[in-house]
C-alpha cells in the first residue's frame, strides 16, 4: 500500500502472477462512515500453444467454395488472427477471399491461382507479445478435365470436394448457416454482424434492417461489406437485420435477429447529502438494465438489513428516506444494482451538520464582460441548512428573478444581455437559521471592440507602396493589441512591412505581396477583424500625386427634427488624394450671437450624417468642414435655419458663494447664465437664504441682470444656507443645491492670556499663551501674531536706539510658537494678538525676557601689514556683536606651499584688549593662512581668514641678471640664469593639500639687452598658468602673451628697436575665472645698440685666422708630396706571392683584376677615410696622377699593376660615384711603388 493513499501496488517480479489472480475491493473508513469501491478482477494474460495436428492436403474443383479453418488456442485476451505464407507475406484479401471474425479463411469460389502449399494461420497474443502459427495447409485447385485424369490417385490421399458441378451458380451463405440466426449484444457495446456468401460469379453483400433504418453516424461496413458494425448500441438497435448476397444468377437472404441486453446503468446515482439536524433527506438509486437489475442497500459497507436499526430510516426499493436526522447519524450509504451482465456500486455520504453560511467566492472579485453579452456573477456558498442566496445591486436595489436577471440554484446571478447600466457593485447574501454572510463583487460592462474603418481592396503597381487602414474603437479601459495576417498566416518578417497603430504599409510592393490581409484587434475580452485583398499590377508611368485639402461638403440637409435634436446630412467634397479624417460641425446662434460660429461636434471622416443635440430658444444655422492630413477645408454653405422653442432653464448659476464684506451683511454672488443657457426670454434669479441650524423659513428675493445680492442686518459671522435658482418666462430651473456662506466678520474682542516665555538657548525661545474663545474671535480664526522687539543688550546702557519690531504669524488655533534668530545677551519685549479675516484683536499685556550669553560674532576685520622676509604684522577689530562678555581671541595659522599643501598648525591666544601682533620667525617667500575668532565664556565664535606672503629674497636672482647701460659698450650678453624657486627654510615642514588660494605678485623689474627685454618679478601664487603679456605702447592691437609657468623671469625676444612696450605679468587659474595681474610697466627698446663691436680687433678672431692659415699650409705640403711620389695599391707584394700573372683572376665585365680592384664591393682603400654620408666630393678625394699632369686612360703597367686608378679620369656614373676614391695616406702611397 502506498503511504498516504489507497493505492495497492503488487510486485509480481519474484512470484508467479497467477498467485495474485482474484477479485479485489477497497474499503475506506473514518469516524463518519465507511465507503466501498467497485470490485476489481485481476487475471493473468495467457498465450497457450497450438495443439498438435496434421493438416491433410486439400484438392478442390475450380469454382466451388472453400473454408480454411484456423481454430487458434483460447488466450486471454483473445489473439489477433492473420494469414501469411512461408515468406511471411500477408495473403491478399478481396471480396472473393476474406477472413471471418473467428479467423477462418473463406473462398466464395476458388480459382487455379489459389493453389499453394503454404496457407499458414498466425495468432498474435498482444499482452504477452508472442505469435503462434498453425501448420501450413496445402490447397490444389483442379479443373474437371484434370480431375478425371488423376481421380484415382487423388482419391487415395485426400478428400475430394465435388459438391457442385463446375460452372457458374447462384449465391448461398457459407456463414451463418440457414435462413435465420440470432445475436445478443449488450447496450453500449459494438454490434458486429457477419455474412459470408459463396457463388460464381462472386456475390455482392448488402445490409438492411427490417422495419427501420440503419443508424446513421454509428454504422460502418468492413471486410468488403461482409461485416456490419454498429457502435454504442442501445435498445432501439434491436430487430431483424437482413444481409443479401447477389450475383447475376440470383440472390440469397439471411436474417439475423438481434437482441439488446443491458448491464445495469445509472439513471440517477445517489448523491451526497448535507443535512441539518431535524431535516429530511432522500437517497435515490435509479438504475436500468435488461433484465431489470436488483437493488441492494448497504450502510458503511454492511447490508442495510444487518445494520443497527434506525427509526429515522425507511427503505423503499430504490429509495432511502431519512427523516428528522440527528447529529451523529452521519454515514456512508452504498447502492448496489446487479443483473447477470454486471453490477453498479455507488457511495453516498450523508453528513448531518450544523454550519453557518460561508461564501466561497473570493470577495471583491471584478467581472468584466462586453456589452450585449451574458454576465455570470458567482456566489458559491456552503452551510447547513443550505443557505438561501439573495442579491442586491449597489447595496440598495434588490435583484429579483426575471428579465434581465436569473438567479440559479447554486447562487449564480446571470444577466442575459449585459448593458452599461448593469455595471456596478453587487452584493450576494447567504442566509440560514444559523447566520448570515455577504460578499461583494463588481461588474464592469465594457464597450465592444469595433473596426470603424475597414481595410479596402487595393490595386497597386509593382514597386509602389500600399497602405491598409484599420481604425478601431474599443473600450478605453481595455488594452488593445493589433495583429495583421497575410493569407491567415503571419506577416513576412521584412522591413518593407510597417505596422502602425491603425494601419499597415507595404513598401516597394512585389508580386509575392499579393493576397488577403486581415487586421485583428484583440482585447482581453473580445476581438474584431476585417480583411481586404491586395492586387499587384505592372508598373506604368503615373503622374505625380498632388495632395490638397478637401473641398467643402455640399447639400446640407436637416431631417428628424425634434425639440432638442436634429439630424444633419451632407455630401463630402473631393478628398484630393488624402482621405478625410474628421468632419467638424459648427453652428451660429442668430438670436444671441449672430456672426459667431461655434464648434458643436466632430464625426469620423467616413460618416456623412450626425445626430445633433440642441438647446431651447436658439436660432441655429449649421455648416460643416472636412479635415485631412493636408488641412481643413473651407466651410460649407450654411444650412437652412432651425429654431428651437423656448423652455425653462436647464441649469442654475454656478460658483454660488456667500461671504460678508462688512459686519452685519452677507454678499451672495454667482456666475450668471449666458443667453444661450437662458433657454428663453425673461431670465431672472431667485436668491434664497436662511441662517443655518436655526428653525426659520427661507427668505428670498428675485433679481434680474445681476450677479450678486447683499443681505443686510445679519449677525456677525454666522453660517447661512444659500440657494440661487434660474427662471424665465417658461418656468423655473432645476431645484438648486444649498451652499454654506458666512456673514461679515468684525475685529476680535479679546487678547490671549497667560503668556509664558521659555528660553531654550541664546537664540531660541518658546512662547505659550491661552487661546481666546471662539465667540470672541467674531470671524474665521486665521491664527495668532506674536510681536517682539529687542530693547537692548545686557551689556548696553538704557536709552539706546530701539530696534525694529519683529512679527511672527502662527496659523490656526495655536497655543504656542517658537521665536528663532534671537540675539544673545539681550532684553526682549513680547505681546500677542489674535487674527481673523477682518484684522487683529487687542494685544496681550507685554512681557519681557532675557537671552543668555552666546558665542561672539566674527572679528570686524583682519589685515596683514609690514610684510617682511620673516615677519608679518597682524591687525584686527573686535566683533560688531559680542553676544556676551568678550574673553579674548584665538589666532591659528599655518604655511601653504606652492602645491596647495598645508603645513603644521600653530595656535595663539590674545586677551580681549589686544588687536595687533607682530608674527616673526617665519619663512621667507612663503604663503601663510590665518584664522582668527573671538570668544566668550560660551566658546569661540566664527572665524575669519586671511592669507599673506612673506617677502622673497631676490638678491641672488637679480645679481645674475644682465644689466645694460646706455652709451657704454659691454661684452656679449650671456644667457640669463635658470629660473629658481623662492627661497624657503630647510628642512620644510610637512604639508597637507588645501584648496587653491589667490596669487600674490611682488615688484616687477625690467632690463634690456641686445637679445631682448628681461622681465623679473616676485610671485608666490599657486596658479598653473602664468604669462608675460606685452604690446606696443599706444597700440590698439591685442596683447601678445608667452607662457612662463614655474619661472620668476622671462626674456622677450624679437622686439622692434626704438619702440616702447607695455608689459605685465598675468596669472590665470583654470578653476577660477578671475584674472590676476601685476601693474603694467613700460619697457623702451633702444633704436641702436649701445656699442658697435669691431670684430677685426677681437683677439679670438685673430687667433682663428692664424689657425686657418696654418692648416692651409699643412695641406699644401701634403699635396706636394703626393704629386712627387704618387700613390697606388701595394700590388708588389701580391706579385711576389704569385709570380705568374696569368693565374690572377680577371673580371670579364670591366677588364680589372677581381682581387685588387675596389669596384667589385665598393670598399675604400686601405688607410683611406670615407665621409659619413657615404658620398665622395671630387675636390676632396678625386686625386689621381691625371690631375697632376700625367694623363691617359686606365691601363695595366708592365708589372701588372692597374695604374688607371690613379691616372685615369673618373666616370660620373652612379656606380663610380659611390666608390671611395679618397687618396691614401702618404705611407701607403709610398709603399705602392715598386
Amino acid at each position: 500500500m502506498k503511504p498516504g493513499s489507497g493505492t495497492l501496488v503488487i510486485d509480481i517480479s519474484g512470484e508467479k502472477a497467477e498467485a495474485y489472480e482474484g477479485t479485489y475491493q477497497c474499503t475506506a473508513h473514518n469516524e463518519h462512515g465507511t465507503a466501498v469501491s467497485n470490485r476489481i478482477v485481476i487475471r493473468q494474460s495467457r498465450s497457450p500453444l497450438w495443439s498438435k495436428e496434421r493438416n491433410e492436403a486439400i484438392v478442390v474443383q475450380m469454382g466451388v467454395s472453400l473454408v480454411l479453418q484456423c481454430r487458434p488456442p483460447a488466450g486471454l485476451p483473445p489473439p489477433v488472427i492473420f494469414w501469411m505464407d512461408n515468406n511471411f507475406q500477408k495473403l491478399p484479401l478481396d471480396k472473393r477471399v476474406s477472413q471471418a471474425l473467428n479467423g477462418d479463411l473463406y473462398f466464395s469460389n476458388v480459382l487455379p491461382e489459389d493453389s499453394r502449399p503454404d496457407y499458414i494461420c498466425y495468432a498474435r497474443f498482444p499482452h504477452t507479445q508472442t505469435i503462434q502459427q498453425k501448420q501450413p495447409i496445402s490447397v490444389t485447385v483442379l479443373d474437371m478435365e484434370t480431375m478425371n485424369e488423376t481421380v484415382a490417385a487423388l482419391y487415395n490421399i485426400t478428400d475430394f470436394y465435388s459438391d457442385s458441378p463446375e460452372g457458374e451458380h447462384r449465391p448461398g451463405f457459407m456463414m451463418p448457416m440457414g435462413a435465420t440466426s440470432t445475436k445478443m449484444v449488450l447496450r453500449g457495446e459494438t454490434l458486429e454482424l457477419e455474412c459470408i456468401a459463396e457463388g460464381l460469379p462472386t456475390p455482392d453483400i448488402s445490409w438492411q434492417k427490417d422495419g427501420g433504418e440503419l443508424p446513421s453516424g454509428r454504422t460502418t461496413f468492413q471486410n468488403f461489406q461482409k461485416t456490419l458494425k454498429i457502435s454504442d448500441v442501445n435498445e432501439a438497435d434491436a430487430g431483424d437485420y437482413r444481409c443479401t448476397a447477389t450475383n447475376k444468377l440470383g440472390t440469397a437472404d439471411h436474417i439475423i435477429k438481434v437482441n439488446v441486453k443491458a448491464a445495469p446503468f445509472w439513471v440517477s446515482a445517489p448523491r451526497n447529502l448535507i443535512l441539518a439536524p431535524n431535516e429530511t433527506g432522500i437517497l435515490t438509486c435509479r438504475v436500468s438494465g435488461e433484465p431489470k437489475p436488483k437493488i441492494t442497500w448497504f450502510v458503511n459497507g454492511v447490508p442495510i438489513e444487518n445494520a443497527p436499526e434506525d427509526h429515522t430510516r425507511k427503505v423503499d426499493d430504490d429509495t432511502v428516506i431519512l427523516s428528522s436526522v440527528q447529529s451523529g447519524s452521519s454515514a456512508v450509504y452504498q447502492c448496489n444494482a446487479s443483473n447477470e451482465f454486471g453490477y453498479l456500486m455507488a457511495n453516498a455520504f450523508v453528513n448531518v451538520l450544523a454550519e453557518a453560511p460561508r461564501v466561497l467566492t473570493p470577495p471583491n472579485r471584478v467581472y468584466q464582460v462586453i456589452a450585449n453579452s451574458p454576465a455570470l456573477l458567482h456566489c458559491a456558498s456552503f452551510g447547513s441548512p443550505i443557505p438561501i442566496i439573495t442579491w442586491f445591486k449597489d447595496s440598495q436595489t434588490s435583484v429579483k428573478n426575471g428579465d434581465p436577471y436569473v438567479i440559479h440554484e447554486n447562487g449564480t446571478l446571470e444577466i442575459h444581455v449585459a448593458q452599461p447600466l448593469n455595471s456596478g457593485k453587487y452584493t450576494c447574501i447567504a442566509t440560514n437559521n444559523l447566520g448570515i454572510k455577504e460578499n461583494h463583487v463588481y461588474l464592469e460592462v465594457k464597450e465592444p471592440t469595433r473596426i470603424l474603418k475597414q481595410p479596402e481592396y487595393k490595386v497597386v503597381q509593382r514597386g509602389m507602396s500600399a497602405m491598409f487602414e484599420c481604425k478601431v474603437k474599443h473600450d478605453p479601459s481595455l488594452i488593445p493589441t493589433m495583429t495583421w495576417l497575410k493569407d491567415n498566416g503571419e506577416l513576412p518578417d521584412h522591413e518593407r512591412f510597417l505596422v502602425d497603430t491603425d494601419s499597415l504599409t507595404i513598401k516597394d510592393v512585389t508580386d509575392g505581396d499579393e493576397g488577403t490581409y486581415t487586421c485583428i484587434m484583440n482585447t482581453t475580452l473580445d476581438q474584431d477583424s476585417a480583411s481586404a485583398m491586395l492586387t499587384v499590377v505592372e508598373a506604368t508611368p503615373t503622374p505625380a500625386i498632388v495632395y490638397e485639402k478637401p473641398d467643402p461638403p455640399t447639400d446640407l440637409e436637416l431631417t428628424d427634427q425634434t425639440e432638442r435634436s436634429v439630424r444633419l446630412t451632407w455630401i463630402p467634397g473631393d478628398e484630393h488624394n488624402s482621405p478625410t479624417q474628421t468632419f467638424l460641425i459648427q453652428y451660429e446662434d442668430l438670436l444671441h450671437e449672430p456672426g459667431v460660429w461655434i464648434n458643436l461636434t466632430e464625426v469620423a471622416g467616413t460618416d456623412t450624417t450626425a445626430q445633433l443635440n440642441l438647446s431651447p430658444y436658439v436660432y441655429y444655422s449649421f455648416r460643416v468642414m472636412a479635415l485631412n492630413r493636408v488641412g481643413l477645408s473651407n466651410p460649407s454653405q450654411s444650412s437652412s435655419q432651425y429654431r428651437t422653442n423656448p423652455a425653462a432653464p436647464d441649469d442654475n448659476p454656478s460658483d454660488v458663494q456667500g461671504e460678508g464684506t462688512e459686519p452685519g451683511n452677507l454678499v451672495i454672488s454667482w456666475t450668471p447664465l449666458t443667453g444661450f443657457q437662458a433657454n428663453g426670454p425673461g431670465l431672472e434669479y431667485k436668491v434664497q437664504w436662511r441662517q443655518k441650524d436655526v428653525d426659520e423659513d427661507w427668505s428670498s428675493k428675485t433679481v434680474a441682470n445681476a450677479s450678486q445680492f447683499v443681505v443686510s442686518g445679519t449677525p456677525t459671522y454666522v453660517p447661512y444656507e444659500i440657494k440661487v435658482q434660474a427662471l424665465n418666462d417658461y418656468g423655473n430651473g432645476p431645484e438648486p443645491k444649498a451652499v454654506t456662506g458666512y456673514s461679515g466678520e468684525d475685529l476680535p474682542l479679546s487678547a490671549p492670556d497667560s503668556v509664558q516665555i521659555m528660553v531654550h538657548n541664546s537664540t531660541l525661545a518658546e512662547v505659550h499663551w491661552e487661546p481666546v474663545t471662539f465667540p470672541s474671535v467674531r470671524g474665521k480664526l486665521q491664527g495668532y501674531k506674536v510681536y517682539y522687539r529687542r530693547e537692548r543688550g545686557l551689556h548696553e546702557t538704557e536709552g539706546g536706539a530701539e530696534q525694529q519690531e519683529q512679527v511672527l504669524t502662527f496659523s490656526g488655533n495655536r497655543s504656542e510658537g517658537r521665536l528663532p534668530g534671537l540675539e544673545p545677551y539681550s532684553i526682549y519685549n513680547i505681546s500677542i494678538r489674535v487674527l481673523n479675516n477682518k484684522g487683529e484683536g487687542p494685544p496681550s499685556p507685554s512681557k519681557r525676557f532675557e537671552t543668555p550669553e552666546g558665542v561672539p560674532g566674527p572679528p570686524a576685520f583682519l589685515t596683514v601689514a609690514n610684510h617682511g622676509l620673516d615677519s608679518l604684522t597682524l591687525e584686527w577689530g573686535p566683533p560688531t556683536r559680542n553676544n556676551g562678555r568678550l574673553a579674548g581671541y584665538i589666532l591659528t595659522y599655518q604655511p601653504v606651499n606652492k602645491t596647495n599643501e598645508l603645513g603644521p598648525v600653530k595656535v595663539m591666544n590674545f586677551p580681549a584688549n589686544e588687536t595687533t601682533f607682530i608674527l616673526d620667525s617665519l619663512n621667507s617667500s612663503m604663503l601663510y593662512k590665518f584664522y582668527l575668532s573671538a570668544k566668550t565664556i560660551k566658546g569661540p565664535g566664527p572665524t575669519i581668514t586671511k592669507e599673506a606672503f612673506t617677502v622673497m629674497d631676490t638678491s641672488e636672482l637679480f645679481s645674475r641678471l644682465p644689466t645694460v647701460e646706455t652709451g657704454k659698450g659691454n661684452p656679449s650678453p650671456t644667457e640669463p640664469p635658470h629660473p629658481t624657486s623662492p627661497i624657503t627654510q630647510s628642512p620644510p615642514p610637512p604639508f597637507h593639500k588645501v584648496p587653491p588660494v589667490g596669487p600674490a605678485f611682488g615688484t616687477v623689474n625690467t632690463s634690456v639687452s641686445e637679445e631682448g627685454a628681461v622681465i623679473s618679478w616676485d610671485y608666490f601664487g599657486h596658479h598653473k598658468n602664468v604669462y608675460v603679456e606685452y604690446m606696443v605702447e599706444n597700440s590698439k592691437e591685442d596683447w601678445k602673451k608667452e607662457l612662463v609657468n614655474g619661472s620668476h623671469w622671462h626674456m622677450i625676444k624679437g622686439l622692434k628697436p626704438g619702440t616702447s612696450y607695455r608689459v605685465r605679468v598675468v596669472a590665470r587659474d583654470p578653476a577660477d575665472p578671475t584674472v590676476h595681474s601685476t601693474d603694467e610697466v613700460l619697457v623702451a627698446v633702444p633704436a641702436v645698440p649701445s656699442r658697435q663691436v669691431d670684430i677685426a680687433t677681437q683677439g679670438w678672431f685673430i687667433g682663428l685666422m692664424c689657425a686657418i692659415a696654418l692648416l692651409i699650409l699643412v695641406l699644401l705640403i701634403v699635396c706636394f708630396i703626393k704629386r712627387n711620389k704618387g700613390g697606388k695599391y701595394p700590388v708588389k707584394e701580391k706579385e711576389d706571392a704569385h709570380q705568374d700573372p696569368e693565374i690572377q683572376p680577371m673580371k670579364e665585365d670591366d677588364g680589372t683584376f677581381g682581387e685588387y680592384s675596389d669596384t667589385e664591393d665598393h670598399k675604400p682603400l686601405k688607410g683611406s677615410r670615407t665621409p659619413s654620408n657615404g658620398t665622395v666630393r671630387r675636390d676632396e678625394s678625386d686625386d689621381s696622377l691625371v690631375d697632376y699632369g700625367e694623363g691617359g686612360d686606365g691601363q695595366f703597367n708592365e708589372d701588372g699593376s692597374f695604374i688607371g686608378q690613379y691616372s685615369g679620369k673618373k666616370e660620373k656614373d652612379t656606380h663610380e660615384g659611390n666608390e671611395s676614391s679618397e687618396a691614401p695616406s702618404p705611407v701607403n702611397a709610398m709603399n705602392s711603388f715598386v
